[in-house]
């Protein structure tokens, strides 16, 4: 007798595939465009479906779950308005190199191109910023297509792959063709290019190394580390990697950021030989592409990134090398630095980076600084700490030490609203570490709704609401712009502090620096977490300008 073939629906064989890939959990909002999904979840034992309050936050989740596991963060949608508030999400995820995947359901396939009801042409909706967007149109190529997604997600240069999933199709009955987890494809090393390379860097009398990207994994992070230490190279990090690096160690040298320190700047500008690791060498990093000036920067540059495409795009390297990080820095022991190099320019770097992340007295009762430079005194190294985009984040990036690998979550593509989700994720990912969001009060608005989530999920963040009630980074280019001559960046807040409330949260305000230490001891010790409110003067619009003085 032949053995029966199980027959199931497109939903079942797609739970089933994702369960293959590893995939034990899933952020989403539900939607009745991919009940069938929902449905063969149910059969997936201690599968987790995270059911969110929006699909933006939903898609934060699911790219700083990514981020901090290194696994692909899979969120679920519904089409048309679902779609739209998850992009998002996956612009982040392309920018930041992360790996994800977007599953969509979509108008049956008797239905394409009517405009039916929320209908989207999701290739078209995310060709620019996703790896790859496919539509399962027959129920017999749904492991194939799932193979595919996570193989193209987790190679290379890694980032967010869409797929649209027909309603009809999901409905209809077929045998799986069960297909093995996806192989994490990274390029590896060509010995001459990087021998030749590497014979430049170690010959330089001033190199500097730069890294960054989304591609690195600890084992990549502790052999760049101990290279540098062995050889006393120093090593900046690009913006928002600082966690690369234990900020801590003697081999840093502080980040490339938004306003980054001008020693470091002119150091980086002084190499002769600059080896980028990982990093793009985006805007953000080289401050509107004047920190090197393309096509042909003024140093040698050894540009190493995980993506062909990229080599070249902007700068042109000395020596273009196709290799992922891991690979790289593998690689790295084998190099000692010549002669001619000062063995004291590590820790003059370091130096430099400690003199500038001493905190800095503003106007007002309350010294953001200090209480950012206060926190490692009370917290783990291995504290994770998340933010979105304002200007509010200047202060977590200049005086806050991060703890290394893993210990930060926030978007190079400058997305507001990242912070809470992005920590909700990590409370659920690593639930005994300590996670704080840094949040500015119209940053924290975008996604405020979120606090349901962790209420349901008994997923508690500390989240510190920086509130100087305005769009601060907004405002402050609009003074420098156009003086006095303001128009839609104030804001109206709630209480924060009873908004936190109603989730069953502890919530406080701190007006004044003295009152943070004994507020924040509250917050850890807290089993649900808290929110505490920071009401800074509007004056204060960065570490080192006040908002009247930024006329031109």
């Amino acid at each position: 007798m032949g053995t029966s073939k199980k027959i199931m629906h497109g939903g079942q064989i797609l739970a089933n595939a994702l369960v293959r890939q590893g995939v034990d959990i899933a952020f989403g909002v539900p939607g009745e465009s991919f009940l069938p999904l929902l449905d063969g979840l149910v059969d997936q034992g201690n599968f987790q479906f995270i059911t969110c309050r929006q699909e933006g936050g939903a898609a934060y989740m699911a790219e700083a779950y990514a981020k901090l596991t290194g696994k692909p963060g899979v969120v679920m949608v519904t089409r048309g308005p679902g779609a739209s508030n998850a992009m998002v999400g996956i612009h982040t995820a392309y920018q930041d190199s992360t790996p994800m995947v977007l599953l969509i359901g979509q108008v049956g396939t008797d239905m394409v191109e009517r405009e039916a009801f929320q209908e989207v042409d999701y290739r078209r909706m995310y060709s620019e910023c996703a790896k790859w967007v496919g539509s399962i149109d027959r129920v017999d190529r749904i492991d194939e297509f799932v193979s595919h997604a996570f193989h193209i997600a987790q190679s290379g240069r890694q980032g967010p792959v869409v797929l649209a999933l027909p309603e009809d199709v999901l409905y209809l009955e077929d045998e799986e063709k069960p297909t093995g987890a996806a192989h994490i494809v990274q390029p590896g090393l060509d010995r001459q290019i990087f021998a030749d390379a590497m014979k430049a860097f170690a010959n330089a009398k001033n190199p500097m190394v730069l890294a960054g990207g989304g591609n690195w994994n600890a084992a990549a992070c502790d052999s760049l580390k101990a290279w540098a230490k062995r050889e006393n190279v120093p090593v900046a990090t690009s913006f928002r990697w600082q966690d690369l690096i234990d900020n801590q160690d003697p081999c840093y040298a502080g980040d490339l950021g938004i306003a980054a320190n001008p020693a470091l700047v002119k150091r980086i500008q002084e190499a002769d030989v600059l080896l980028v690791i990982g990093e793009r060498l985006g805007e953000m990093t080289t401050a509107g592409y004047s920190i090197l000036t393309p096509p042909q920067a003024k140093n040698k540059l050894i540009h190493v990134l995980s993506s062909p495409d990229e080599l070249g795009r902007v700068y042109r390297p000395e020596f273009a090398i196709n290799c992922s990080p891991e690979n790289f820095c593998a690689a790295l022991t084998e190099i000692k630095m010549g002669p001619a190099y000062d063995q004291q320019q590590m820790q003059t770097a370091h130096d430099e980076y400690l003199v500038w992340s001493k905190p800095v007295n503003v106007p007002g009762d309350l010294q953001l600084a200090q209480i950012m430079a206060s926190l490692p005194n009370a917290i783990p190294r291995n504290a994770i700490i998340t933010n979105g985009a304002g200007n509010f984040a200047t202060w977590v990036h200049r005086f806050y030490p991060y703890g290394g690998f893993k210990s930060q979550l926030a978007p190079t593509n400058g997305s507001m609203g990242y912070g809470l989700p992005a920590a909700i994720a990590a409370k659920i990912a690593e639930p005994n570490r300590v996670v704080i969001a840094v949040c500015g009060d119209g940053d924290f608005m975008m996604n405020c709704q979120e606090l349901a989530t962790a209420a349901r999920y008994e997923a508690y963040p500390i989240v510190l609401v920086v509130n100087n009630g305005m769009l601060g980074t907004i405002r402050m280019h609009q003074e420098r712009e156009f003086t006095k001559r303001v128009m839609g960046t104030g804001l109206t807040n709630p209480d924060f502090v009873k908004f936190a409330e109603s989730f069953g949260i502890p919530g406080y305000r701190v007006s004044k620096t003295e009152e943070f230490a004994a507020t924040f001891e509250k917050a850890l010790a807290s089993n649900k977490g808290a929110l505490i409110e920071l009401v800074l003067d509007p004056e204060v619009i960065t570490p080192t300008k006040l908002l009247s003085k930024l006329a031109k």
